[in-house]
């Protein structure tokens, strides 16, 4: 069974930070694409950032110079650093498990930026 399990939102001030994690089971995670999206109030889910097996990541334009997306092979989890933090970036964090061609969703994690 594919499970991923994200931890690390909460509530920060603008200009904070966070860094989420999220842990899957199974060693699929190895040779995994994996990756972060958001949702916000009222707006369909976008990409954040992903990460290859082989460590090549993309950012969408809003994260590039404020997140960073790294994995953990021997822990089976990839993070997603978040600085400078603005209040638009308020949404419920989803991470992305893909094993060849179907996709795997956590459960979410809430993250609030207040300004």
């Amino acid at each position: 069974q594919v499970q991923l399990v994200e931890s690390g939102g909460g509530l920060v001030q603008a200009g904070g930070s966070l860094r989420l994690s999220c842990t899957a089971s199974g060693s699929w995670f190895l040779t995994s694409k994996m990756g972060w999206y958001r949702q916000a109030p009222g707006k369909q889910r976008e990409l954040v950032a992903t990460i290859t097996s082989g460590g090549s990541t993309n950012y969408a334009e809003s994260a590039k110079g404020r997140f960073t997306i790294s994995r953990d092979n021997a822990k089976n989890t990839v993070y997603l650093q978040m600085n400078s933090l603005i209040p638009e970036d308020t949404a419920v964090y989803y991470c992305l498990g893909r094993i060849r061609t179907t996709d795997y969703w956590g459960q979410g994690t809430q993250v609030t930026v207040s300004s």
